[in-house]
């Protein structure tokens, strides 16, 4: 009885196996994917250091007033270019200097005090108590002259340095209170560029060092420069060092505000290993190509390798090209380009789109009728 049982059991059992591998040989295989290619070239490669920064002027202040007051006349306009020590705007002083007035004849009466005593002081007609008393009095009332000079001065504001003026609302007949802003002064040649940069490559920095920049305000146009200071202090939260960057702007096309893209160029030009960025594919585990070649022969009465798709029949006897999985190290960018450190040499050929249906032997098709960019500068293609 036993055996029976065992005997049902066993051919049960070759019966679902072969029903599963009917299936399995039911399903169709897979036929070559199209993708596009590209070949690892060797290029020269000015390595650079790329960041955004901020425009920022070298002198740039909102002017305001120290004292309260009514405005009297405003002696320039919205955008005019001024010089240091330009009068812009005037507050009525009348009262101040009605009161200067008055300190300058007290000190006048001191110092004739002072004159008239020192004459006695000859005939012994007063002490030199006396004299020292009228000595220090003047003084006193020449300090009031100047501290009441001070505040007629302050009823003056000028500009503090050259630069272009702001947009203001200032009239005359307004009251202003003390610190109340009145217009912006804004020095635009040279101008500043600050951005941060991390601390890696803080050992590609120098004073000195040559930085280019553009705006997307003013496309295809760049602007030059030299970095004037580096931070000698590195951001904990970030790891970044801040640079600021002296930028000649003698158009006066660059605003205080605006970001900018800094590049710096880094040590000489050097052969580098370059793909278009689009064909390396970046994992948790490694960045990968898949590089094209052709497939080796199957051997007689082989079903294939394991794990890798069955070949199809290929009767014109045209080579049939497979997809293989390479891992590979990146370097810097460059405009649509990546420099490749290892894992490929020049002249292999590349998958540079459609790697996302492509797993390790897959047979594939090359189409290079339409191709990613390669551009190592691009441009905005928007007009």
């Amino acid at each position: 009885m036993i055996g029976c049982v065992l005997l049902l059991v066993a051919v049960l059992a070759v019966g679902k196996f072969l029903q599963i591998r009917a299936l399995i040989a039911a399903v169709p295989k897979p036929g070559p994917q199209t993708v596009s290619t590209a070949e690892v070239q060797k290029l020269r490669w000015q390595s650079q250091l790329t960041a955004v920064g901020t425009l920022n002027p070298v002198r740039g202040a909102d002017l305001g007033t120290e004292v309260a007051g009514l405005v009297r006349t405003v002696h320039f306009k919205s955008g005019q270019d001024v010089k240091a020590g330009t009068l812009l705007v005037e507050l009525n002083a009348d009262s101040d200097i009605a009161q200067l007035h008055a300190a300058e004849a007290a000190a006048a009466q001191a110092a004739i005090v002072l004159k008239r005593d020192q004459a006695q002081l000859a005939v012994q007609a007063v002490s030199q108590a006396q004299i020292d008393a009228d000595t220090n009095d003047l003084k006193a009332k020449r300090a009031q002259v100047e501290q009441q000079a001070a505040l007629v001065a302050k009823k003056s504001i000028r500009a503090p340095f050259s630069g272009r003026l702001g947009i203001t609302t200032l009239n005359p007949g307004q009251y202003v209170n003390a610190g109340d802003k009145l217009v912006t002064l804004q020095t635009l040649d040279p101008i500043y560029v600050d951005f941060a940069l991390p601390q890696q490559q803080l050992a590609g920095l120098a004073v000195g060092q040559v930085v280019n920049l553009s705006v997307d305000t003013f496309p295809g146009q760049s602007f030059s420069g030299k970095i004037n200071a580096i931070s000698p202090k590195v951001d904990a939260a970030t790891r970044n060092v801040q640079v600021e960057a002296t930028i000649s702007n003698p158009k006066q096309l660059l605003l205080p505000g605006m970001f900018a893209n800094v590049k710096i160029d880094v040590g000489g030009e050097q052969e580098q290993l370059t793909l278009p960025a689009t064909a390396v594919t970046y994992n948790p585990y490694g960045s990968t190509v898949y590089v094209v070649k052709e497939a080796e022969p199957p051997k007689p009465g082989a079903a294939g390798t394991a794990g890798a798709p069955a070949q199809p029949a290929n009767p014109s006897g045209a080579k049939q090209l497979v997809a293989q999985q390479v891992f590979i190290e990146t370097g810097p960018t460059r405009g649509d380009q990546i420099a490749i450190v290892k894992g490929l040499t020049a002249g292999q050929v590349v998958v540079s789109s459609g790697q996302n249906k492509l797993k390790n032997g897959t047979p594939v098709v090359v189409d290079n009728s339409v191709q990613p960019t390669n551009n190592p500068a691009p441009t905005p293609q928007e007009k």
